[in-house]
């Protein structure tokens, strides 16, 4: 299989193009630098996503295309300019490559287009799968019109999948990136009341999630890429204190955590007890179901 990739040195775009190349698929790169031969056997071609440009011929007989780049939701404090940057990002890089796809001489059979949980908005206890409705906050929003944005690439008749990513688990970025070396000073606590759901994914079944809907013809439209059973923020610090054996003392209440990130603030209090009903149905199988097996296996292989 020759898949092409945007945001491959991302956490998750890193992950897939090292798992494809073990695998021995071939994979191309779409970097908004200068190409160049990245060094791992993968290719590389140019995109400016801004200025909806795909480098002529770089999607010319791949079977995939997965796309994940955009702007970093918790990267910076989200200022009017910061959150234009957030949506934009998404949004106008997501038509750029649909529309590439679609002209493609020899197009991919399935484009996989980064969403994200935050499409429910805070669903509070209520349990949601892909039929849930969209929230009425900013990162609903945003979501709402990201994957309205790969419109080009269904209309050519392309498999559109979206994965609708929870809280990725793992040392190496995202929000559990952040909160290991808190709870391994022993500083760590929950955040808020502690009782918001918090739909995590293990990034080892993240990426067996992504392959399998790249060899799935089955499935199509928003994919909820999140473990089974949604834990509690209180549940977590709960699993992280124990799994790394220090103390979570203190609770950081929600009234500091606005002071401290501003609008950002709001996706880590808010709750999205979001279930995978596609990949469940489909027959897909998750390694780490719970958030101990999840933070489990981030130690066991020093993720």
């Amino acid at each position: 299989m020759r898949v092409a990739i945007t945001g491959s040195n991302g956490l998750i775009g890193s992950a897939l193009t090292r798992s494809l190349l073990t695998d021995g698929h071939q994979v191309v790169r779409l970097v908004r630098n200068s190409p160049a031969a990245p060094g791992d056997g993968s290719e590389s071609a140019h995109w400016d996503p801004l200025a909806g440009h795909v480098q002529p011929g770089a999607l010319d007989g791949v079977d995939a295309v997965v796309h994940l780049a955009g702007a970093g939701i918790g990267d910076k404090r989200w200022t009017a300019t910061y959150k234009r940057e957030i949506r934009s990002s998404r949004v106008r890089g997501t038509a750029t490559i649909a529309r590439a796809c679609a002209e493609s001489e020899d197009p991919p059979r399935v484009l996989v287009s980064a969403s994200a949980t935050g499409h429910y908005g805070d669903t509070g206890a209520r349990t949601v799968d892909e039929t849930g409705p969209a929230g009425d906050d900013f990162l609903a929003s945003v979501c709402v019109d990201w994957e309205a944005a790969a419109h080009p690439a269904r209309r050519a008749g392309i498999r559109v999948v979206h994965p609708r990513t929870g809280l990725v688990v793992s040392t190496r970025g995202g929000a559990f990136g952040r909160l290991f070396p808190l709870f391994r000073l022993g500083i760590g606590g929950r955040l808020g009341s502690g009782d918001q759901y918090w739909p995590i994914v293990s990034l080892t079944d993240h990426i067996a999630a992504l392959r399998f809907v790249l060899a799935s013809d089955a499935l199509c439209g928003p994919v909820n890429f999140t473990a089974p059973e949604p834990p509690t923020n209180r549940e977590v610090t709960r699993a992280m204190s124990h799994v790394l054996g220090r103390p979570a003392p203190a609770p950081v209440p929600a009234f500091a955590l606005r002071v401290a990130l501003g609008e950002f603030a709001a996706s880590i209090t808010c709750s999205a007890r979001v279930v995978p009903a596609a990949l469940l149905r489909t027959g897909f199988v998750f390694r780490h179901p719970t958030v101990e097996e999840a933070l489990d296996a981030v130690l066991r292989t020093s993720d």
